[in-house]
């Protein structure tokens, strides 16, 4: 009965084909090829990550923003200023200073009165023919709102918008052209057209015209009655100007002479403001305010093609990103990848990453890592073939043994390349458990079929 089983089992054997065969890392030349198998160790991991490898980079839509770049319409630039900022109380307020401007000589304006003299003579009427600007009896003529004065006998002269030697030279080619001795000089006795306005926390609001002579911010206040301010530290001076309102913290004017040398112009609004909120320097404001409203609706319009520029830009970089990663789906796209073979937790691929490099952890444990039941950690392999043609494709097969756990960390530091291959060979037990599983099948039918016969 022996020998009959001996020689079912044979027959089995035979039957079967082949037993059961398991990978293996064999060092030498084998099959052609050239393996030469190495110990991960902290030098050997130097020398491993030694060749070059450029991380493949995701497309620039991927880095990019809907607000930047240039998009369909020339791009996205930055947000339009606001005309009018609502502004929170701070530690210490902001200097804000006009920048300097010389507005030059003085010109007439309408609501000026200036003074025509001439020369003292016997008859007034026979010398100026009903020109009364005697020096010792001056009347003054007042700028008319279409820019003129009327002088009898001469008529109406245009004077506004000139200065007093552009007027003067007006005012001689008249007088000559109607025959009028032009011996005579121009004064303004009153500044009536340009005016600088002071209000809030002052002795007492005022209009402090604009003269010849240059006024600064000092004497504006004075003229004012000076700033009635008892806390300093949150008091400004507020100055409106062509739409944009400037400030001077009212500690720096003081500790600061110069920016009490500020040169106000014709049309600025001055207001001490004794809190930080715009509230009351805006009411003081309203008028002027009213002007910018147009700059309000222009910005509002730049915001509403901003969104629209910004809505089609995310739409394309959306749209880029989706076919990229269909593109991705259908393993259309060009990647780099570590192939998992042997006893791991799932033989498959694994994607290099984009724009950073990998590491042998990385691969193992994305994975499942090392199958627990049939996996010899003592016998984790790195195979990688030689991009050297001289070494016809001879393979370095890197060697990890962590049945020191404290190898594993040199599983983190271990350089993964394009085409590597992570081979985890099978324990001695699963070897055998393989073997018998396919070989005891076969036993049993043959028994089955002699005691059958």
């Amino acid at each position: 009965m022996r020998y009959l089983l001996v020689a079912i089992l044979g027959l089995s054997v035979a039957g079967c084909g082949t037993v059961y065969r398991t990978s293996d890392v064999v060092e030498g030349v084998a099959g052609g090829t050239n393996v030469r198998v190495l110990e991960l160790t902290a030098e050997s991991v130097i020398q491993a990550n030694r060749s070059t490898i450029a991380p493949r980079s995701l497309p620039a839509y991927f880095s990019q923003t809907a607000g930047s770049g240039s998009g369909v319409r020339g791009g996205v630039g930055a947000l339009p200023s606001p005309t009018f900022q609502d502004e929170v109380r701070p530690q210490a307020l902001e200097l804000r200073l006009p920048p300097r401007a010389d507005p030059g000589p003085y010109q007439i304006g309408v609501g000026d009165v200036v003074l025509l003299a001439t020369p003292r003579a016997a008859t007034s009427v026979e010398q100026l023919s009903g020109l009364l600007a005697a020096q010792n009896s001056r009347q003054g003529y007042t700028v008319q709102d279409d820019g003129s004065i009327n002088i009898p006998d001469v008529g109406r002269v245009r004077i506004a918008g000139l200065t007093i030697e552009d007027a003067e030279a007006a005012l001689f080619q008249r007088l000559v052209e109607n025959q009028i001795d032009p011996t005579f000089s121009l004064e303004i006795s009153e500044f009536n057209s340009r005016k600088v306005s002071i209000g809030g926390a002052v002795g007492q609001p005022a209009v402090v015209p604009v003269t010849l002579t240059p006024l600064y911010l000092e004497e504006a206040l004075a003229a004012a009655g000076g700033i009635t301010v008892e806390d300093q530290d949150y008091a400004s001076i507020r100055l409106y100007r062509d739409g944009t309102l400037y400030q001077i913290p009212l500690s720096e004017l003081y500790s600061r002479a110069s920016l009490t040398r500020t040169r106000l112009l014709p049309g600025d609004a001055i207001f001490v403001d004794t809190e930080y909120e715009l509230s009351r320097a805006q009411e003081y404001f309203t008028q002027q305010i009213t002007l910018i409203q147009a700059r309000q609706v222009a910005r509002q319009a730049a915001l509403s093609e901003l969104q629209l520029e910004v809505t089609l830009r995310r739409s394309n970089l959306d749209e880029a990103r989706a076919n990229y990663q269909t593109r991705v789906d259908l393993g259309a796209d060009n990647r780099d990848y570590v192939y998992l073979a042997g006893e791991v937790g799932t033989q498959a691929r694994f994607a290099l990453p984009f724009e950073r490099k990998a590491n042998l952890a990385d691969a193992l444990y994305d994975s499942g890592g090392v199958a627990s039941s049939t996996g010899d950690i003592s016998q984790i392999y790195v195979l990688r073939a030689s991009s050297d043609p001289r070494e016809f494709g001879a393979v370095t097969a890197w060697h990890l043994d962590t049945r020191n756990a404290a190898n594993l960390a040199l599983a983190t530091r271990f350089e993964l390349r394009p085409d590597d291959i992570i081979f985890i060979a099978q324990q001695p037990v699963t070897k055998w458990s393989r073997s018998v599983s396919q070989i005891v099948p076969q036993v049993l039918s043959a028994g089955n079929t002699l005691s059958g016969n």
